[in-house]
């Protein structure tokens, strides 16, 4: 079993940054994705990032692509996602996910989430 544990979401104003780690308890594969998926009251969830845990390869939605980045670090089993130029339309509860399809309805595993607010 894996076990997603997020942190560093909070509350920041527009044009502001944020950093948000999740750590992995259990093995990570390298066949499977590694990201974060949000979802926002009253919206669906929407897959952010993913990476490839073996060679890191990156996708990106298109709303946050050139603002967000997502990285590992394999020793530390741990992913990350770096906000940068926070919009208000960012706020969201925001999900570590993995598993073998990126799909939000095919994830095998997901974190409790953290809670990202931008304020305007």
């Amino acid at each position: 079993q894996v076990q997603l544990v997020e942190s560093g979401g909070g509350l920041v104003q527009a044009g502001g940054s944020l950093r948000l780690s999740c750590a992995a308890s259990g093995p990570i594969f390298s066949n499977w994705n590694v990201g974060w998926v949000r979802q926002a009251p009253g919206k669906e969830r929407e897959s952010v990032a993913s990476i490839t845990w073996g060679g890191g390869v990156t996708n990106y939605a298109g709303s946050v692509k050139g603002r967000f980045t997502i990285s590992r670090d394999t020793a530390k089993n741990t992913v990350y996602l770096q906000m940068n130029s926070l919009k208000p339309d960012d706020t969201a509860s925001y999900y570590c996910a993995a598993g073998i399809i990126w799909r939000p309805g095919s994830i095998n595993y997901w974190g409790k989430g953290t809670l990202v607010t931008v304020s305007s």
